[in-house]
């Protein structure tokens, strides 16, 4: 397979959509206008909570989270949008909102790397930080003022999202386009049982994959589960589930769409309980499979990022499998899933949390990463030196109820746009929902496909 890592033609534009900062502080901060002030550490957002200053999860303009910036003399003001005349600032060791005029209201701004700044009080080396991660715990909520280090590095993202024309179809790279993606696709009622009795009652999906495929859905997470007949594909467990599907019944059907459709590429996202030898033997009933593999762990990703989609097809290297398995049990067991060319989705993509609440009633628009906890601190915002994690937006319930998910489907361009595009500093890749049939969200992905993220 040729390299296939052209740089964006459409370089020169990106930088042309950045506003100038003031004259008085040229590459010092960005520019005056509303922001988010997200940790680089953690991802979640700076919120005005009852005058305490505390990391949130990304929450959009419900929860207190968006800041003016504005110059004042050599430094700088961030102002609540929900209360005019109080900004972000500090009292002693914590980060408090004062009144605008208070002297420590003001914040000198630099630039600490590719988009990240620190935020200094005038006059000391004392910064807005994160606080300590203590033993076993996640970072405290409450924001600290202290000494300099990895926890004082903050991104001002934009409210509103800077966009730039989507590049021609031959030129787009992997990371700029977005997929329609079927939550626990094989939940689907018509190719197989998929659940116990009554959680059958909810299917994911209404359509069997072949017209999964036929629809334009391109990303499928599948569950998997070990039982004496291989990798099935059930809810929770395979037990009392009549007629299930093995995995590789599944992908048979994806790898013969792709060789009837050499131009499309297709994602496989794995919630994988087996063990990696079952899985590789799995993969191994598949004809064809490995003719359309694809490895980016085998052509440079994580240094020169991913390729173009033309590149791929025309290589034929146009179905990518990911694992959420760790490769540290792998590693215990003496098989890693990479080695047969599955990757561990952790190094590869970011993903917010899955649920937007219950089946019925409100939803949660918050979008924070899904593994973020005590043990694991992989933020929507990653990022590395010439690689940009692929973004896997999960937007449904706990359970699929048709009309909830109907509703949340029409909904589904605004949250990706307003609330996770900004959290995750990037676009969604994967756009994963519930009944994919009901509510258009397929209009959602052609919007995202309209303009890519600087």
């Amino acid at each position: 397979m040729r390299t296939p890592h052209a740089l964006l033609a459409t370089a020169a534009a990106l930088v042309a959509t950045v506003v100038a900062p003031p004259a008085h502080a040229t590459a010092v901060a960005p520019a005056p206008g509303l922001y988010y002030v997200q940790s680089a550490t953690t991802g979640l957002n700076a919120a005005d909570n009852a005058g305490t200053v505390e990391q949130h999860r990304p929450k959009g303009n419900e929860d207190r989270q968006q800041w003016r910036l504005t110059a004042s003399g050599s430094s700088y003001l961030l102002e609540s949008t929900d209360t005019v005349g109080s900004c972000l600032g500090r009292s002693g060791d914590q980060a408090r909102t004062l009144t605008c005029a208070s002297p420590d209201a003001a914040w000198e701004i630099a630039p600490t790397g590719t988009d990240q700044y620190t935020l200094k009080a005038p006059g000391t080396d004392r910064y807005l930080t994160v606080a300590a991660k203590p033993s076993g715990a996640n970072y405290p909520a409450p924001l600290a003022v202290g000494a300099s280090g990895d926890l004082s590095g903050w991104y001002l993202t934009p409210v509103t999202t800077p966009t730039a024309p989507m590049p021609p179809q031959d030129q787009r790279t992997l990371d700029q386009v977005t997929f329609l993606t079927a939550h626990n696709a094989y939940a689907n009622g018509v190719d197989g049982g998929f659940a116990p009795p009554f959680v059958n009652f909810f299917p994911n999906q209404a359509r069997g994959i072949n017209q999964q495929l036929a629809d334009g859905v391109r990303g499928f997470m599948l569950d998997i589960h070990q039982t004496p007949d291989g990798a099935i594909l059930c809810h929770d467990s395979c037990t009392l589930v009549s007629r299930p599907v093995a995995l590789w019944v599944d992908l048979q059907r994806m790898v013969d769409f792709l060789k009837t459709h050499p131009d499309q590429v297709v994602t496989v996202f794995l919630e994988d309980y087996v063990d990696p030898g079952v899985l590789r033997s799995e993969l191994s009933r598949v004809s064809g499979l490995y003719d359309v593999l694809y490895r980016p762990d085998r052509t440079g990703v994580r240094q020169h990022g991913w390729p173009r989609l033309a590149d791929l097809i025309a290589a034929n290297q146009r179905l990518l499998i990911f694992t959420d398995h760790s490769r540290s049990s792998d590693e215990s067991a003496g098989l890693t899933r990479d080695s047969f060319g599955v990757m561990y989705q952790r190094e590869w993509t970011v993903e917010n949390y899955w649920s937007m609440g219950s089946g019925v009633g409100s939803s949660d628009w918050s979008c924070y990463s899904r593994w973020y906890d005590a043990n694991t601190n992989v933020p929507l915002t990653r990022t590395e030196s010439g690689f940009r994690p692929l973004f896997v937006m999960n937007h449904f319930r706990d359970a699929a109820v048709a009309g909830t998910a109907g509703t949340d489907n029409t909904k589904l361009a605004d949250r990706a746009q307003r609330f996770c595009q900004p959290a995750a500093r990037k676009k969604p890749n994967f756009l994963a929902v519930d009944r994919y049939d009901l509510g258009n969200p397929a209009s959602a992905v052609d919007a995202l496909n309209s303009y890519t993220y600087p």
